[in-house]
């Protein structure tokens, strides 16, 4: 199970190369050859982030595509959200009026756990934008950040993501 599904992984992609040729902008072939892409897939992932505001598209010679709006201003979650159903972390926490199809959601010991744990991961993801993804933390940052074994940690958490 991924948290990103396939088309928001490769928005991701076309976004970032898109924030690092602004104010330009790039045609669809040419992040497609970049990523070594086919062009009618990031064509078509193109006409979604149009359709959904993140991206403008230009014509004329020199038209093609560019970021609607900065990467500061996107956070993940948004992107999430306009493309794909927003994830679940298990089959009631995606449920407000309780018909999840669960037959212990009434007695469940973890299911307000769970859903804690749930808005919890939604707000980290609201709360990074794509210019944090796109912009490589300086060496500094990162030894501010910290590491264990299981992997990194984030400010304000007093402990690992992992484990």
């Amino acid at each position: 199970m991924t948290l990103l599904n396939r088309k928001v992984d490769y928005a991701l992609l076309i976004l970032s190369y898109l924030h690092s040729h602004q104010p330009g902008g790039a045609s669809a072939q040419k992040i497609a050859a970049h990523y070594d892409l086919s062009p009618s897939f990031v064509a078509n992932i193109l006409k979604v982030l149009c359709h959904k505001g993140f991206v403008e598209s230009r014509r004329g010679v020199k038209g093609g595509y560019a970021l609607n709006r900065p990467a500061a201003q996107i956070h993940l979650a948004e992107l999430m959200d306009a493309l794909d159903e927003s994830f679940q972390l298990t089959t009631c926490n995606g449920h407000a009026d309780g018909d999840s199809g669960c037959g212990v959601e009434a007695i469940c010991p973890v299911r307000h756990p769970l859903a804690e744990v749930y808005e919890r991961i939604r707000d980290v993801l609201r709360g990074v934008t794509l210019d944090q993804l796109f912009t490589p933390a300086p060496p500094a940052e990162l030894e501010q950040v910290g590491t264990t074994h299981l992997g990194p940690t984030l400010p304000g958490l007093s402990r690992p993501l992992v484990g």
